[in-house]
């Protein structure tokens, strides 16, 4: 069996597969060739499909077989010159399912696959060695390989062009809620270092969102300009009591004197970050 035999086939089959995926897509196109009545629209997408993928089958046991084939095609392809006498030029073809157009390049597409048919039981026989074989394999494998590559570059790229269409909020700060913003709080005689910087987070024990920012806290203490203490509801009741807070997350962002710079519930360490920034432009 030779490499192009195995090829031809392929493009029937791909057609006949085509066809079937489009469904009624396929079936209306063949309004284009005067079918009006959908019962025989219906018969005659089925036929096609069932010829194509016969021919094919029969190309791959028997070469001589490219000539029935060949014969199929030219049926299409007068089929299309037909349509395109009665003025049916840019209608739907169903020649690959739904989404092909009737013209001169699908007349001449259709009448080359054609000629290869015919052309192909007279051709010399090109059976491929075992080594051709594997060859083939791999040629095919690496173009997949590529093809994967080239899928995941471009949803990257879908990915990233969301997620810059799709701007990231703020903290929510409600000024009736937490402690009022200037106003200076004991809180920060819980904090020890030295830094500019106190941020206060309150969480609760029975808090998934706050288990599941705990990698993000732990990130973000790390920074030398900020030191970061934890609030638990249960455990520091007087802390949450006194600075009014009004769920967990929250976070307050604290000068070294005490000083309210920022405050507001968040779900991510963007909106963690938010508060931050916003303290130290008040700095």
């Amino acid at each position: 069996m030779g490499l192009l035999q195995i090829v031809l086939a392929g493009v029937l089959l791909v057609a006949a597969a085509a066809k079937a995926r489009a469904g009624h897509g396929a079936r209306e196109a063949l309004r284009s060739y005067g079918l009006g009545d959908p019962r025989v629209r219906a018969a005659a997408w089925a036929l096609a499909i069932a010829a194509e993928v016969a021919v094919a089958i029969a190309v791959l046991v028997d070469v001589d077989a490219a000539l029935a084939a060949a014969a199929l095609l030219a049926v299409f392809a007068c089929a299309q010159v037909v349509a395109i006498a009665r003025g049916r030029a840019g209608a739907p073809c169903g020649c690959f399912g739904g989404h092909g157009r009737i013209g001169w390049w699908g007349v001449g597409r259709t009448t080359a696959l054609a000629a290869a048919f015919a052309a192909l039981p007279f051709l010399p026989d090109t059976t491929l060695s075992t080594d051709a074989w594997l060859a083939v394999g791999l040629g095919a494998a690496l173009l997949g390989v590529a093809a994967l590559a080239i899928a995941l570059l471009a949803l990257a790229r879908e990915v990233g062009e969301l997620r810059l269409a799709v701007a990231p909020q703020a903290a929510l700060s409600l000024e009736h809620e937490g402690p009022e913003l200037g106003g200076r709080v004991a809180l920060v005689e819980r904090f020890e270092r030295g830094t500019p910087l106190k941020v206060a987070v309150f969480t609760s024990s029975g808090c998934s969102l706050c288990a599941a920012l705990e990698p993000s806290l732990r990130l973000l203490a790390n920074d030398p300009g900020v030191e970061l203490a934890t609030f638990d509801e249960h455990d520091d009741a007087d802390a949450w009591e006194s600075l009014a807070v009004p769920g967990s997350p929250y976070g307050v962002v604290l000068a070294a004197d005490g000083v309210v710079l920022a405050k507001g519930t968040f779900n991510s360490l963007y909106q963690l970050e938010s508060l931050l920034s916003h303290a130290m432009a008040r700095v």
